[in-house]
């Protein structure tokens, strides 16, 4: 398991890591927000299809 982190700076707000794994992810405002720092199972599908690669996991 990873920790998972985002560059909220990078997020452009287009929603694809909460769709895909709302788990780890969620909208706040214009922004994706990281809900949960651990990786939950689906948080590499998120980041894998974050558009601007804001999503980080180590």
């Amino acid at each position: 398991m990873g920790k998972v982190t985002l560059d909220s700076d990078k997020c452009i707000g287009c929603g694809t890591c909460a769709a895909l794994c709302p788990a780890n992810y969620e909208m706040s405002g214009a922004k994706a927000k990281v809900k949960n720092e651990k990786d939950t199972g689906c948080a590499k599908q998120g980041a894998d299809n974050c558009p601007v690669n804001a999503i980080k996991m180590k």
